[in-house]
């Protein structure tokens, strides 16, 4: 938003609390006010939000005073939950502020999407049916849904009557506001239409976006135009989009959502009153700035189009998230040391040309939080046809370099070089259905094998500029041509042992990885192990501390390596991977004790199921987690009795702390 207004001649305001004081959108704005309370505002009641610094940015009343105390005379709210507060835009317009959004008494409305689905079908928008009785429900799967709030929070299918209550006493918990239920329909894809509609009766829709790659019904790819849609059913899309905003009397930039069947049937899901996130890619294939459209109608104008611009060509979207797909999408924290994305053509606003677009709200050295959404970017490829803006999304993604946080990074890659999404062969299942899209693209055991080569070449490199003296001799000269050089890792797949021998001639002579036993480590690297036979000829090209380049079997493949204090990590064209060096000298850690739980991921326990002295089933759900706007279930390993239990609801614990306690049978 910022690039736009500068082009525009608005002068931009940024807030901000202390633990994001040097996030790049401070330094971005022209001026910055820190939120008063950023670290101390209490813990709010909405649920997925967190505390603290979370909480500060929902304050409506810090933002309008800080939006005073500099002269600003508008507010855009992002397209988060503010963006959707008809309390907030009111306050707002009390202030003499103009509200870049939708009318307050709008927000009103759609905060229900109850009310906002009856609206719909009495204007003969198709929709389906609402339950908000279980004991009505005429048919199972069904899906339980919040009636307000966005993002998916405290969405569950519901495959029979004998579950439903606990599902919805959950979902209540969870979201704090009241639930509905609607008709599961299966293979049926996620598909948008983004519209503006003005003050003077202008809406127009600008195509449709493809949604399904979901993951917890929320949304990680996404594309336009859809390869499920063609021109007369794109027709009947806007159509139904402009009848369901005019019923509703939307102003402003949204998205109306519908499920579409493989039969072409589409029902009305809801309006989001939001410029979303994925707006990049209707800005590439337009080559409109909704952002300033917005502002423009904001402001009173009309829109400068009399119907839908033409699509040119074809937009993908991938956000790149904080969180671990492998283990159930567990969001991940720490230090981003690098965030890095090659041949970037353009930033926060449409492209001249086909080409990357990078919208990043990280750098390196940013401080990745559990509270916020997890998405670090988004990465958008515009190209003439769908097969090319694939193609040139996973490659660019592929030689990205991500370090320091687990992201969803691999798995994009293989969805978007999966035959399936090529031949857009897609719905809202697809990632349940196709779990070999979680496999990492670094698989390969000689993949993994000359990377932790490439690690202790670098690593070597790196001492030897170091030194004092010697720096000159090859890494691994010995007098004895049989001395070897050794290094233990720990790597995606456990411990590995690296070893390798250099002649006279400072060539590699021989190497080898293996797997060992943590507990059978040489850590004094005192003893031999062999050279096996199977390895590659590999041959050493060059070998700095940042980059080794080596000939396997008369390929020459090059090594990119950060270091960052222990940890090494390697990028390749093979793919990507982190590497802890372990010390040879170990300090003794304290043992936990035995049934201990250990908290996967920092957050707040919301919510304790269990007391101590309590017997528990295996499997046994014993308390949640809350972090980044999701609740995650921690049960029980196996059958037994709750013998400690130092949690309790709003406590606030980090990686690796207990939260319980078993004693198992």
């Amino acid at each position: 938003m910022f690039a736009t207004c500068r082009l525009v001649g608005i002068e931009t305001v940024a807030v901000y609390s202390d633990a994001d004081s040097d996030a790049p959108h401070v330094a971005e704005a022209d001026y910055a006010v820190r939120l008063d309370g950023g670290t101390l505002a209490p813990p709010t009641d909405s649920p997925g939000l967190g505390r603290g610094t979370a909480a500060a940015y929902l304050r409506g009343d810090l933002i309008i005073k800080a939006a005073q105390r500099t002269g600003a005379n508008a507010i855009h709210p992002g397209n988060g939950l503010l963006a959707e507060d008809p309390d907030f835009a009111a306050a707002v317009a009390d202030a003499g502020m103009i509200w870049v959004g939708a009318p307050a008494k709008v927000l009103g409305t759609l905060r229900s999407k109850r009310e906002t689905k009856a609206l719909a079908a009495e204007a003969r928008v198709p929709v389906l049916p609402t339950f908000t009785e279980p004991a009505k429900v005429t048919g199972y799967p069904v899906l339980i849904k919040p009636d307000a709030g966005s993002g998916g929070a405290g969405m569950r299918v519901v495959r029979d009557a004998s579950t439903i209550a606990e599902a919805i006493a959950s979902t209540r918990r969870e979201v704090g506001c009241d639930v509905f239920c609607e008709p599961y329909v299966e293979d049926v894809r996620h598909i948008e239409i983004p519209i503006l509609a003005d003050e003077h009766g202008s809406v127009v829709p600008f195509g449709e976006r493809e949604c399904s790659v979901q993951r917890r019904y929320q949304q990680i790819i996404e594309e336009t135009p859809s390869p499920a849609v063609d021109p007369g059913l794109r027709e009947e899309l806007c159509r139904a989009a402009i009848v369901a905003v005019r019923a509703i009397g939307y102003v402003g930039a949204g998205a109306v959502e519908f499920l579409l069947d493989s039969a072409g049937d589409f029902w009305f899901l809801e309006l989001t009153p939001t410029l979303q996130a994925e707006h990049a890619v209707t800005e590439c294939v337009s080559g409109y700035d909704l952002v300033r459209l917005q502002l423009l109608v904001a402001e009173g104008g009309m829109l400068p189009m009399p119907g839908p611009p033409p699509i040119r060509g074809h937009a993908i979207e991938v956000r790149i998230c904080a969180e671990d797909p492998a283990y159930a999408w567990l969001p991940a924290s720490g230090t981003l040391h690098r965030f890095a994305v090659p041949d970037v053509a353009g930033a926060f606003r449409p492209l001249p040309q086909p080409g990357l677009r990078l919208d990043a709200g990280v750098e390196d050295g940013s401080m990745i939080g559990v509270h916020p959404d997890p998405t670090l970017a988004k990465l958008i490829a515009w190209a003439p046809t769908r097969q090319e803006a694939a193609r040139m999304l996973a490659s660019a993604l592929t030689r990205t370099q991500l370090h320091g946080v687990a992201t969803n990074r691999d798995l994009l890659v293989r969805v978007l070089r999966h035959h399936s999404f090529r031949t857009g062969d897609l719905d809202t299942n697809f990632l349940d259905r196709r779990p070999e899209v979680f496999a990492p693209l670094l698989s390969a055991v000689d993949a993994v094998r000359i990377s932790c080569l490439a690690a202790a070449l670098a690593g070597a490199a790196g001492r030897r500029a170091t030194a004092a003296v010697l720096g000159s001799l090859p890494s691994g000269w010995r007098n004895v041509p049989s001395g070897s050089q050794t290094a233990v890792y720990d790597g995606p797949a456990g411990p590995v042992e690296v070893g390798y021998r250099m002649n006279r001639h400072g060539e590699l002579a021989g190497w080898w990885v293996r797997a060992v036993d943590p507990e059978e480590l040489d850590l004094a690297g005192l003893g031999q192990a062999p050279v096996l036979d199977d390895h590659p000829e590999t041959v050493v090209v060059a070998a700095g501390d940042e980059r080794v380049v080596l000939d396997v079997n008369g390929i020459r493949l090059t090594f990119n390596v950060h270091r960052v204090g222990e940890v090494s990590y390697v990028d390749s064209p093979e793919g990507s991977v982190a590497l802890r060096e372990l010390s040879r000298f170990p300090l003794p850690a304290p043992e936990a004790a035995e049934g201990s739980l250990i908290a996967p991921l920092p957050g707040a326990v919301r919510r304790v199921l269990v007391v101590p002295g309590q017997r528990v089933r295996a499997g046994e759900l014993l308390l949640t987690l809350e972090a980044m706007k999701l609740e995650h279930p921690v049960h029980a390993p196996s059958a037994g009795v709750v013998a400690s239990l130092p949690v309790h609801p709003g406590a606030e614990v980090d990686t690796g702390e207990l939260l319980a306690v078993l004693d198992p049978e």
